[in-house]
Protein backbone atom coordinates (compact mmCIF):
# COMPACT_ATOMS: atom_id res chain seq x y z
CA UNK A 1 0.00 0.00 0.00
CA UNK A 2 0.99 3.54 -0.81
CA UNK A 3 2.39 5.57 2.02
CA UNK A 4 1.19 8.87 0.13
CA UNK A 5 -2.06 9.68 -1.11
CA UNK A 6 -2.76 10.25 -4.63
CA UNK A 7 -3.43 14.23 -4.64
CA UNK A 8 -0.33 14.42 -2.54
CA UNK A 9 1.81 12.46 -5.38
CA UNK A 10 0.16 14.50 -8.05
CA UNK A 11 1.26 17.54 -6.02
CA UNK A 12 5.06 16.65 -5.39
CA UNK A 13 5.47 15.87 -9.39
CA UNK A 14 4.16 19.26 -10.27
CA UNK A 15 5.86 21.30 -7.95
CA UNK A 16 9.10 20.02 -8.53
CA UNK A 17 8.75 19.60 -12.42
CA UNK A 18 11.21 16.51 -12.53
CA UNK A 19 10.76 13.04 -12.17
CA UNK A 20 14.05 10.95 -12.81
CA UNK A 21 13.90 7.89 -14.32
CA UNK A 22 16.30 4.92 -13.85
CA UNK A 23 16.26 0.39 -13.76
CA UNK A 24 19.19 -1.05 -12.10
CA UNK A 25 19.67 -4.25 -11.46
CA UNK A 26 21.91 -4.30 -8.38
CA UNK A 27 20.34 -3.61 -5.31
CA UNK A 28 23.06 -1.65 -3.76
CA UNK A 29 23.07 0.57 -6.89
CA UNK A 30 19.77 1.48 -7.28
CA UNK A 31 19.38 2.14 -3.11
CA UNK A 32 22.53 4.82 -3.95
CA UNK A 33 20.72 6.10 -6.93
CA UNK A 34 17.46 6.67 -5.14
CA UNK A 35 19.50 8.23 -2.26
CA UNK A 36 21.38 10.74 -4.41
CA UNK A 37 18.08 12.18 -5.98
CA UNK A 38 16.56 12.40 -2.62
CA UNK A 39 19.92 14.55 -1.72
CA UNK A 40 19.45 16.31 -4.11
CA UNK A 41 16.02 17.57 -3.34
CA UNK A 42 13.97 15.43 -5.60
CA UNK A 43 10.64 14.61 -4.14
CA UNK A 44 9.82 11.89 -6.28
CA UNK A 45 11.48 9.23 -8.43
CA UNK A 46 10.54 6.59 -10.43
CA UNK A 47 12.24 3.10 -11.39
CA UNK A 48 11.09 1.11 -14.88
CA UNK A 49 10.06 -2.52 -14.51
CA UNK A 50 12.45 -3.82 -17.20
CA UNK A 51 14.93 -6.21 -16.32
CA UNK A 52 14.53 -9.82 -14.66
CA UNK A 53 13.25 -9.47 -11.19
CA UNK A 54 12.81 -6.00 -10.91
CA UNK A 55 9.64 -6.34 -8.60
CA UNK A 56 12.26 -7.26 -5.67
CA UNK A 57 14.28 -4.49 -6.09
CA UNK A 58 11.58 -2.13 -6.50
CA UNK A 59 10.88 -4.44 -2.77
CA UNK A 60 13.61 -3.25 -1.33
CA UNK A 61 13.87 0.26 -2.40
CA UNK A 62 10.55 0.96 -1.07
CA UNK A 63 11.88 -0.68 1.84
CA UNK A 64 14.82 1.22 1.81
CA UNK A 65 12.89 5.13 1.57
CA UNK A 66 10.57 4.08 4.46
CA UNK A 67 13.21 3.70 6.83
CA UNK A 68 15.98 6.51 5.59
CA UNK A 69 13.50 8.42 3.04
CA UNK A 70 10.45 8.63 4.30
CA UNK A 71 9.33 11.57 2.40
CA UNK A 72 10.50 10.30 -0.97
CA UNK A 73 7.81 9.60 -3.22
CA UNK A 74 8.50 6.34 -5.31
CA UNK A 75 6.86 5.19 -8.47
CA UNK A 76 7.25 2.43 -10.95
CA UNK A 77 7.44 2.90 -14.95
CA UNK A 78 7.27 0.81 -17.82
CA UNK A 79 4.28 -0.48 -16.96
CA UNK A 80 1.64 -1.94 -19.61
CA UNK A 81 -0.85 -4.48 -17.93
CA UNK A 82 -2.85 -3.69 -14.66
CA UNK A 83 -1.56 -7.29 -13.05
CA UNK A 84 1.80 -6.02 -13.01
CA UNK A 85 0.40 -2.74 -12.27
CA UNK A 86 -1.37 -4.50 -9.16
CA UNK A 87 1.80 -6.45 -8.20
CA UNK A 88 3.72 -3.13 -7.38
CA UNK A 89 0.49 -1.73 -6.02
CA UNK A 90 1.06 -4.11 -3.35
CA UNK A 91 4.82 -3.40 -3.01
CA UNK A 92 3.87 0.23 -2.39
CA UNK A 93 4.24 1.50 -5.67
CA UNK A 94 2.79 5.63 -5.29
CA UNK A 95 2.57 6.33 -8.49
CA UNK A 96 2.03 4.22 -11.82
CA UNK A 97 3.73 5.06 -15.41
CA UNK A 98 3.00 3.41 -18.69
CA UNK A 99 4.69 3.81 -22.17
CA UNK A 100 0.75 3.16 -23.33
CA UNK A 101 -2.90 4.18 -22.16
CA UNK A 102 -4.68 0.91 -20.91
CA UNK A 103 -7.92 0.79 -19.59
CA UNK A 104 -7.67 -1.75 -16.86
CA UNK A 105 -4.76 -0.41 -15.61
CA UNK A 106 -6.31 3.29 -15.47
CA UNK A 107 -9.10 1.32 -13.57
CA UNK A 108 -7.62 -0.30 -10.79
CA UNK A 109 -5.46 2.44 -10.58
CA UNK A 110 -8.50 4.86 -10.12
CA UNK A 111 -9.88 2.31 -7.44
CA UNK A 112 -7.13 1.90 -5.31
CA UNK A 113 -6.59 5.99 -5.16
CA UNK A 114 -3.40 5.63 -7.21
CA UNK A 115 -1.95 8.17 -9.30
CA UNK A 116 -1.55 6.49 -13.12
CA UNK A 117 0.44 8.59 -15.77
CA UNK A 118 -0.13 6.57 -19.20
CA UNK A 119 2.07 7.53 -22.27
CA UNK A 120 -0.09 9.19 -25.35
CA UNK A 121 1.08 10.14 -28.81
CA UNK A 122 -2.39 11.59 -29.85
CA UNK A 123 -5.05 14.21 -28.87
CA UNK A 124 -7.19 11.38 -28.72
CA UNK A 125 -5.32 9.09 -26.56
CA UNK A 126 -4.64 12.14 -24.06
CA UNK A 127 -8.86 12.54 -23.95
CA UNK A 128 -9.53 8.93 -23.30
CA UNK A 129 -7.13 8.86 -20.61
CA UNK A 130 -8.40 11.86 -18.83
CA UNK A 131 -12.08 10.16 -19.06
CA UNK A 132 -10.64 7.54 -17.04
CA UNK A 133 -9.31 9.65 -14.28
CA UNK A 134 -6.10 10.74 -15.38
CA UNK A 135 -4.74 13.87 -14.35
CA UNK A 136 -0.89 13.38 -15.83
CA UNK A 137 -0.59 11.92 -19.38
CA UNK A 138 2.81 11.53 -20.31
CA UNK A 139 3.73 11.51 -24.09
CA UNK A 140 6.36 9.32 -24.80
CA UNK A 141 8.81 9.42 -26.94
CA UNK A 142 8.60 13.05 -26.49
CA UNK A 143 10.70 14.17 -29.08
CA UNK A 144 8.91 11.77 -31.50
CA UNK A 145 5.65 12.66 -30.84
CA UNK A 146 5.90 15.92 -31.86
CA UNK A 147 8.38 17.55 -29.06
CA UNK A 148 7.24 21.26 -27.64
CA UNK A 149 4.79 22.20 -30.70
CA UNK A 150 2.96 19.17 -29.88
CA UNK A 151 2.35 19.93 -26.62
CA UNK A 152 1.36 23.91 -27.81
CA UNK A 153 -0.94 22.36 -30.03
CA UNK A 154 -3.01 20.23 -27.60
CA UNK A 155 -3.41 22.48 -24.93
CA UNK A 156 -4.43 25.14 -27.32
CA UNK A 157 -8.33 23.77 -27.10
CA UNK A 158 -7.59 21.94 -24.32
CA UNK A 159 -5.96 24.15 -21.60
CA UNK A 160 -6.92 22.18 -18.57
CA UNK A 161 -4.50 18.80 -19.76
CA UNK A 162 -1.57 18.52 -17.90
CA UNK A 163 1.40 16.85 -20.02
CA UNK A 164 5.07 15.31 -18.68
CA UNK A 165 7.01 14.39 -21.94
CA UNK A 166 9.69 11.60 -21.20
CA UNK A 167 11.83 10.89 -24.07
CA UNK A 168 13.96 13.64 -25.92
CA UNK A 169 14.48 16.01 -22.78
CA UNK A 170 17.41 16.94 -21.82
CA UNK A 171 18.49 18.76 -18.51
CA UNK A 172 20.02 21.68 -20.25
CA UNK A 173 18.36 25.36 -20.45
CA UNK A 174 17.48 24.77 -24.22
CA UNK A 175 15.47 21.66 -23.51
CA UNK A 176 13.81 22.07 -20.88
CA UNK A 177 12.68 25.75 -21.42
CA UNK A 178 11.53 24.37 -24.71
CA UNK A 179 9.62 22.37 -22.99
CA UNK A 180 8.56 24.26 -20.30
CA UNK A 181 7.42 27.30 -22.20
CA UNK A 182 5.31 24.78 -24.24
CA UNK A 183 3.39 24.12 -20.93
CA UNK A 184 4.42 21.01 -19.47
CA UNK A 185 3.77 20.09 -15.67
CA UNK A 186 7.08 17.96 -15.04
CA UNK A 187 9.76 16.31 -17.15
CA UNK A 188 10.34 12.65 -17.13
CA UNK A 189 14.01 12.24 -17.67
CA UNK A 190 15.95 8.95 -17.50
CA UNK A 191 19.76 8.13 -18.55
CA UNK A 192 20.23 12.32 -19.62
CA UNK A 193 20.24 13.02 -15.99
CA UNK A 194 21.06 9.26 -14.23
CA UNK A 195 23.80 8.75 -16.80
CA UNK A 196 26.30 5.61 -17.19
CA UNK A 197 29.55 7.71 -16.56
CA UNK A 198 27.74 8.79 -13.26
CA UNK A 199 27.15 5.31 -12.63
CA UNK A 200 30.34 3.31 -13.87
CA UNK A 201 32.39 5.90 -12.30
CA UNK A 202 30.35 5.44 -9.03
CA UNK A 203 29.97 9.16 -8.97
CA UNK A 204 27.10 10.00 -6.70
CA UNK A 205 27.86 12.81 -5.24
CA UNK A 206 27.90 14.09 -9.03
CA UNK A 207 24.43 12.89 -9.77
CA UNK A 208 23.46 14.38 -6.41
CA UNK A 209 24.84 18.21 -7.92
CA UNK A 210 23.05 17.35 -11.24
CA UNK A 211 19.96 16.76 -9.42
CA UNK A 212 20.03 19.51 -7.79
CA UNK A 213 20.81 21.68 -10.61
CA UNK A 214 18.25 20.74 -12.82
CA UNK A 215 15.75 21.00 -10.16
CA UNK A 216 16.88 24.83 -9.79
CA UNK A 217 17.37 25.51 -13.26
CA UNK A 218 13.09 24.33 -13.74
CA UNK A 219 12.17 26.61 -11.29
CA UNK A 220 14.36 29.53 -12.35
CA UNK A 221 12.47 28.59 -15.70
CA UNK A 222 9.15 28.82 -14.26
CA UNK A 223 9.61 31.98 -12.57
CA UNK A 224 10.70 33.89 -15.63
CA UNK A 225 7.62 32.03 -17.66
CA UNK A 226 5.27 33.88 -14.78
CA UNK A 227 6.73 37.34 -15.27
Amino acid sequence: MSRFERLEVLNKIEAAGLVPVFYESDVSVAKKIVAACAEGGAPVVEMTNRGDHAPEIFRELERSCRAEHPALVLGVGSIVDAPTAALYISLGAAFVVGPALDRETAVLCNKRKIAYIPGCGTVSEIHEAEALGVEICKIFPGDLVGGPEFVKAVRAPCPWTSIMPTGGVDPSPESLTAWFEAGIVAAGIGSKLITKEHLKAGDFAGLVSKVKYTLALIAEIRKKIKK
